[in-house]
C-alpha cells in the first residue's frame, strides 16, 4: 500500500522540516499533502518541502492546499500540528496571566494558559476530526498539538474518532537519562506513565539492574551543584530532581513543564532564585526564537539558493517517531512507543477514558495499550487533580462554558481567589475571541 501522509498544520515549518527528513531518509513511495489555513504559511512550507525533495530526488509526490478536505480523500495517515492562533494567541495566553501574578514558563499545557490554549484547540480539532472521519475513516490519526490530553479527550468524547497523541517527551527524558548514567539506549529499558508533560519515570533498568539508586545519587550531585557560584538551576532541573528523591520516580519533561503541574509551590512564579518564564526559561525568548526560525525557513523556502546539507540529517524534535510508528504497524513489527490514549485498564488506578500517556505497541492492529501495574498513592494523586482538570476544561471547551472555563482554572489551581479565576477567564476570553465560536454563540 502507498501512504498517503496528510500534514494539517504544516505551517510548523521545523515540524514539516523533520518529517520530510524523515521520510526521504525512507526513500520510499509516498504521497504527502500539505495543509495550512495561513496561504503564506503554507507557501513557505509548500516551498521548503519542494526544495528538499529536488535536492534528493525523493520518490515523495507532494501536494499543497489550504482547505484540508481537498486533501484527505484516500488519505492513509493524518498528523495534526495544529496551533490555533499561532505565536500571538500564545503570548497572550502567558502575558495576560502575570497581570494576575500567574508566571508560566510554557503555557500551552495547564495552567491559564493551557487552559485558555485548550478552548481554542478543541474547537478546531473537533472540527478536523469530523472531516477525517468523512473523508478518511482508516486513516491513522495522530495529535502534536497541546494541550495534549484535552485535546484527545475532547475529539474521542465528541466525535469518536482513534485519534493517538504523539509526543517525543518521554522520548528524549529517555536519552537524558540514558546520557546520565553514560549508557547505551539498548541497554537503557524503562517504563514511563502518567499524563502528558507529566509522565513519571516508575521503572529505569540499566542492563537488567534496578537504575533508581544510581540516579538518586546523580540527583544529589546536582542538587549539590545548585549552591554553588553562578550555578543556573535551569540547567540542573533541582525540582525534578527533588520529586525523584521524594516519590522514587523521575518526572518528564523535566522542570521547564513539570512545574507548571505544581503552580502552588512556585508563587509569583518563583524558581530558586529566579522568575518562571522571565529569568528563568525566558517566554519572550521562545517566541522571539521562534520568529527567527520562521523567517530563516521562509527566506530559504522562497530562495533560489541550495539548501545546506544539515537540513537533510535526523534531528531530535516531535516529529522524530511518527515514521517510524507508521511503519511498525504496517510491518507488523510490534515495537513499543510512548502514546496517548484513553485508559481502558493499562493503568487500574487511574479513571476509566482519561487520556493518558503509557506503553502501547505498534503493530498490524494498530496501537494497543501494555497492561502496567497500579501506580503509587503519591503518584497517581499528581495526577488525580490534573485529569479531573482535563475533563472539565473539555465540557467547558465542548459546551461554550464560561463557568466550567472557570472552574478549571480553580481546579489547575494557580489563581489566588475565585475573584481572580473570574476576571482572568473574562480577559482570555475576550482576547482570544475569534478562536472561540463556541462562546460566541452564547
Amino acid at each position: 500500500m502507498k501512504e498517503k501522509i496528510v500534514l494539517i498544520g504544516a505551517g510548523s515549518a521545523m515540524f514539516t522540516r523533520g518529517l520530510v527528513t524523515d521520510l526521504i531518509l525512507k526513500n520510499e513511495p509516498i504521497d504527502l499533502a500539505l495543509v495550512d489555513i495561513g496561504p503564506e504559511a503554507l507557501q513557505v512550507a509548500e516551498g521548503l518541502t519542494r526544495k528538499m525533495i529536488e535536492a534528493k530526488k525523493a520518490p515523495i509526490k507532494m501536494t499543497a492546499a489550504t482547505d484540508r478536505r481537498e486533501a484527505l480523500g484516500r488519505a492513509t495517515a493524518v498528523i495534526c500540528t495544529v496551533g490555533v492562533g499561532g505565536r500571538k494567541a500564545w503570548g497572550q495566553d502567558v502575558f495576560i496571566p502575570r497581570k494576575y501574578g500567574v508566571y508560566q514558563p510554557v503555557g500551552d499545557s495547564v495552567m491559564p494558559g493551557g487552559t485558555s490554549r485548550a478552548l481554542r484547540m478543541i474547537a478546531a480539532m473537533v472540527d478536523i476530526a469530523g472531516d477525517v472521519l468523512d473523508l478518511a475513516p482508516d486513516a491513522l490519526f495522530f495529535n502534536y498539538g497541546n494541550p495534549m490530553a484535552p485535546v484527545c479527550r475532547a475529539v474521542r468524547k465528541a466525535t469518536g474518532a482513534e485519534i493517538v497523541g504523539l509526543c517525543h517527551g518521554v522520548f528524549h527524558v529517555g536519552h537524558f537519562l540514558t546520557g546520565l548514567l553514560g549508557a547505551s539506549a539498548s541497554n537503557f529499558q524503562y517504563t514511563a506513565i502518567g499524563m502528558n508533560h507529566l509522565t513519571w519515570f516508575v521503572e529505569a533498568r540499566l542492563k537488567g539492574e534496578d537504575a533508581f539508586p544510581r540516579l538518586r545519587q546523580i540527583g544529589q550531585e546536582n542538587l549539590a551543584r545548585l549552591s554553588g557560584p553562578g550555578a543556573d538551576p535551569c540547567d540542573i532541573n533541582p525540582f525534578s530532581w527533588e520529586l525523584l528523591e521524594l516519590f522514587g520516580a523521575f518526572p518528564a519533561v523535566l522542570d521547564r513543564h513539570v512545574s507548571e503541574f505544581f503552580p502552588h509551590l512556585f508563587p509569583q512564579g518563583r524558581y530558586y532564585g529566579k522568575t518562571l518564564g522571565i529569568d528563568a526559561y525566558s517566554v519572550e525568548d521562545v517566541l522571539a526564537s521562534g520568529d527567527r526560525t520562521y523567517e530563516d525557513m521562509r527566506e530559504q523556502a522562497l530562495s533560489s539558493a541550495p539548501l545546506p546539507e544539515d537540513y537533510f540529517s535526523r534531528t531530535s524534535g516531535e516529529y522524530e517517531q511518527v515514521t517510524d510508528i507508521i511503519d511498525s504497524i504496517r510491518h507488523d513489527a510490534g515495537r513499543v512507543y510512548s502514546v496517548n490514549v484513553p485508559n481502558r485498564g493499562q493503568v487500574p488506578n487511574l479513571p476509566a477514558e482519561a487520556v493518558i500517556e503509557c506503553p502501547g505497541v505498534a503493530d498490524a492492529s494498530g496501537i494497543k495499550p501494555i497492561l502496567q501495574k497500579p501506580l503509587s498513592p503519591g503518584l497517581a494523586g499528581t495526577l488525580a487533580t490534573r485529569l479531573a482538570w482535563v475533563e472539565t476544561v473539555v465540557e467547558a471547551a465542548l459546551e461554550g462554558s464560561r463557568a466550567k472555563f472557570i472552574q478549571a482554572l480553580l481546579l489547575d489551581g494557580a489563581v489566588d481567589s475565585l475573584q481572580t479565576a473570574t476576571r482572568l477567564a473574562d480577559e482570555l476570553l475576550a482576547e482570544q475571541a475569534e478562536y472561540l465560536p463556541q462562546f460566541q454563540a452564547k
